[in-house]
């Protein structure tokens, strides 16, 4: 059959791809660290990601730096977008463009769309020894999506907590929210009260879930009329979750 070839070295690729990413470190010659792990954006914007290699990755003939750039959407196989640091693969949109030398590169997106979400990934050239090593960073996950508020539920003191020590401890805990810089705070009665915030966790949905506590003596809490904790972000109408206390049992 025609696609007999075609089938053979995708499935070529992916194996060499695959033994790239699980031994790019084997020699311990080289290391390609990205950043950020994962970013969120809204479409529109501009975001760029970051790379930066362990030795100054090998010059070219042709004026070019060897590092290149590949996209992985779910379920796809990587595409190269960038090479020689700079040079668009036929066929990347404009909007694309790479930038950088020696040992730091750039990858930015220019008015990113929902269909540019996926893993980013920053591939080196070296020639240490006398041997060639091209190596792959551990990628950028891009998520693209709208902003959405998030879901606010206030979690009182437990029981056990409040008959056996000093503390009352409350929750809140904000599900479903995009992007991620979306911030909780929180009020006693009025005033605002410092707080611990939990890292926000990216769902399979591609929304962010995470949690805020606060810890007040349990003193303080027999005299509490009401908690407040409130989500924020910028130019965004703040969520506001409201618990009192004379509707808790305890």
């Amino acid at each position: 059959m025609t696609t007999e070839p075609t089938t053979t070295m995708t499935f070529i690729t992916i194996f060499i791809w695959t033994l790239v990413l699980f031994f790019k470190e084997s020699r311990g010659q080289v290391t390609v660290t990205q950043t950020p792990a994962v970013e969120a954006v809204l479409p529109g914007q501009t975001v760029s990601l970051k790379c930066r290699t362990s030795s100054n990755v090998v010059g070219t003939c042709w004026n070019g730096q060897s590092s290149s750039w590949y996209q992985q959407k779910p379920g796809g196989a990587p595409e190269l977008l960038i090479y020689l640091a700079n040079r668009l693969q036929s066929g990347t949109p404009t909007r694309f463009s790479g930038s950088g030398s020696g040992s730091d590169f750039t990858l930015t997106i220019n008015g990113v769309q929902t269909e540019d979400a996926g893993d980013y990934y920053c591939q080196s050239e070296h020639y240490p020894n006398s041997v060639w090593v091209w190596t792959f960073g551990s990628g950028t996950r891009l998520d693209v999506g709208s902003n959405t508020a998030p879901t606010l539920t206030i979690l009182p003191p437990s029981s056990e907590e409040l008959s056996s020590t000093t503390t009352a401890t409350l929750m809140c805990l904000a599900n479903k929210g995009f992007p991620s810089d979306w911030t909780l705070s929180w009020k006693v009665d009025g005033s605002n009260k410092n707080q611990k915030s939990s890292s926000k966790v990216l769902e399979k949905d591609g929304l962010y879930s995470w949690s805020s506590t606060l810890t007040i003596t349990a003193q303080e809490w027999t005299k509490v009329g009401e908690v407040t904790c409130e989500a924020q972000k910028s130019s965004q109408t703040p969520v506001i979750k409201t618990l009192r206390r004379d509707d808790c049992s305890g």
